[in-house]
Formats: C-alpha cells, structure tokens, sequence
C-alpha cells in the first residue's frame, strides 16, 4: 500500500478496499471499473528505496474511478471522514464539473462516502450532491449531515466483495429519471 506525507493519500485504505472490490467484479464479469492516477512529476527520487518523496501534481484529476457495471457508464469519487458529516470542501469544482457532463451523457455519477467512525459506507447520488453543492454556494450548509445520506444506498460488505457498491448502483438505477 502507497505510503507518501501527503493529503492525497487520505482514504488510501478505503481505495484499496475498493480496488480490490473492482478486481473481483472485473473477474465475475459484473463490471470493468479503474482506478484513475493524478499524473504527478517526481522532484525528488532516493534510488535506493526506489520512493518518491517530492512531487507536484501535473494538472487536475477528475474522480477515481470511471468504468462500466453491466452496460452502464459509471464515474465515480471515493470519499472519507471521521466526522458526522462530509464537508464538501473535499469536492472539488473540477470534480462536480466532470460529473455533471457525465450525467449529461447518461452514465451514472456518485460517491462513496465512507463515515470511519460509524463504520458504515453510502453511494450519494450526484442529484443529491449537486443540491447541497448549489446551497453552499448560494451560503448554505458547507457539509452534508450523515442523517442525509439514504439508507437504500448503504454500502455493506457480502460474498466475498470488501465494499459491495453495486447493489447500491442498482438502487440508484431504479431510482434515476434522467434515461
């Protein structure tokens, strides 16, 4: 597992629980999802551990992940806090930008959010992120309270598969009016 001082690399254990999640699906054949890198320059290299320990980012990513999940486009950011709420500082316009246009195309844009403390794990469907996005620009709430986040998208562990995010893809297909 990468272990660099740098905030970018919070929620690493949560995105390695996911990118193992992902193998598993690519092997079952129930979807096709990547982990995307932030291209980053190297500054700094010790030859000898073969580490990088000085970079600056090369331009801005879009989300973590992007694939495909039984025919469906998905795009999606992995979130996580030890707070009773997400603040939404942690989403970047970049990032809100990139999922909007991937809604206009008719694939699926969400997070998943993981509340450390409560040991629990929910898809937010970009719709509802985009409206607390909106408030707190118009000076509303800067955060999402955990009592929003709906509990039909509740991400648990089951068969073999660390954060079993499709069920609650599936819920949010049902529940999506834009196709």
């Amino acid at each position: 597992m990468p272990h660099w001082n740098s905030r970018g690399l919070r929620g690493s254990a949560f995105e390695h629980l996911l990118n193992m999640t992902n193998e598993k699906y690519m092997e079952h054949k129930l979807a096709a999802v990547q982990k995307i890198s932030t291209p980053i320059t190297p500054m700094k290299f010790e030859p000898e551990t073969h580490l990088i320990t000085k970079a600056y980012f090369e331009k801005k990513s879009t989300v973590d992940y992007i694939g495909v999940a039984k025919g469906v486009p998905v795009c999606f950011d992995a979130k996580e806090t030890s707070l009773k709420y997400l603040p939404l500082q942690n989403i970047h316009p970049h990032q809100m930008e990139f999922m909007a246009s991937f809604r206009e195309q008719k694939g699926l844009a969400f997070l998943l959010v993981n509340f450390t403390d409560k040991s629990e794990c929910f898809l937010l469907p970009f719709e509802q992120l985009e409206k607390y996005w909106t408030a707190a620009r118009s000076g509303g709430r800067k955060s999402i309270p955990y009592e929003a986040f709906d509990r039909r998208y509740i991400v648990v562990g089951r068969g073999g598969y660390m954060v079993h995010y499709l069920e609650a893809v599936n819920v949010y297909l049902q529940n999506d009016n834009s196709n």
